[in-house]
């Protein structure tokens, strides 16, 4: 029976981290996929091998014992106990064969495995029931006005074209679970999932807090004065805000429901946080600086009445 060097068979380092597995064996999954290899019994071969290596390597325990017992795996066939590899003073580290059968198993079966895989870890496998498949992650970048409208992306992910429905007022950080979109199982269990975490990119006119919203908007100096209407973009569109005579530039106004959509909350909305920033005109004319000027002697005239 030949020995099966799993690292070598999904093209990684012996010191390659857990993560780094999983990533080449998602690659080599996509490439020799029976789905995309219809009768190539080649690629069936080579799928179910990637699938056997990926399930030793990326369980900490069976890592270990595989590393462990290397190439003397045959040693499992030989008297009464089974050669490992070093055990760190420096001698051969021997099992018994009761030893052997509880950390190993000592039985195959029919499991899709091979021969090499159910000599050494055949009977844990038959207790165990049929495991679901590695879960696959990813990021989704989406705008704000993406998060506040709500919106349908369709994006490609290892060779799989996947559409994912995202409802108003989702949050950054969020993460969408696709059911069976992960990877397959290599003990006939039900494919992993997809978990998406969704970022969604600043936008430079609002700052979002939870449900809310908050934003700046220019207002000049004669509305401020005087009073009136501003044109104010928000998600929504473009409203007109009453703004009240005499406004402070830094004054701030509450837009009830005019924030973010509450999520999984059909109706409701988080308010709008308007910083009203007083603009002063520039390049004035000679007569509009005139009269300015005649506007502070009289402030100046008025103050000094009433001093």
């Amino acid at each position: 029976m030949e020995y099966k060097d799993y690292y070598k068979i999904l093209g990684v380092d012996k010191k390659a981290s857990t993560e780094d597995i999983k990533k080449a064996y998602r690659k080599l999954a996509v490439k020799y996929h029976p789905d995309k290899n219809p009768g190539n019994k080649q690629a069936e071969e080579k799928f179910k091998e990637i699938n056997e290596a990926n399930t030793v390597l990326t369980d900490p325990e069976k890592r270990k014992q595989y590393d462990e017992l290397g190439e003397n795996w045959k040693y499992a066939q030989q008297g009464g106990g089974y050669g490992g590899q070093g055990n760190g003073t420096g001698q051969r580290r021997t099992y018994t064969t009761q030893e052997f059968e509880d950390i190993f198993g000592g039985g195959g079966g029919g499991s899709g495995f091979s021969d090499f895989f159910e000599s050494i870890f055949g009977n844990r496998r038959s207790r165990s029931a049929p495991t679901q498949g590695q879960n696959f992650k990813a990021d989704l970048e989406i705008s704000l006005l993406d998060a506040y409208q709500g919106a349908e992306k369709v994006f490609d992910l290892e060779g799989q074209r996947l559409r994912i429905k995202l409802k108003p007022g989702i949050a950054d950080g969020q993460q969408i679970k696709l059911k069976g979109k992960g990877g397959p199982s290599a003990t006939g269990g039900p494919n992993g999932d997809l978990l998406i975490t969704v970022k969604v990119a600043e936008d430079p006119g609002f700052r979002r807090e939870g449900d809310d919203l908050h934003m700046e908007a220019p207002v000049d100096l004669y509305t401020a004065v005087l009073g009136g209407k501003a044109s104010i973009r928000t998600l929504k569109g473009i409203i007109k805000v009453d703004i009240a005579k005499g406004t402070d530039s830094g004054k701030i106004l509450r837009l009830k429901g005019l924030g973010m959509p509450v999520y999984n909350r059909p109706g409701e909305f988080g308010n709008l946080y308007i910083k009203i920033n007083v603009s002063v005109p520039k390049n004035l004319s000679e007569r509009e600086t005139e009269l300015f000027r005649q506007l502070a002697q009289l402030n100046s005239s008025t103050y000094a009445a009433q001093s």
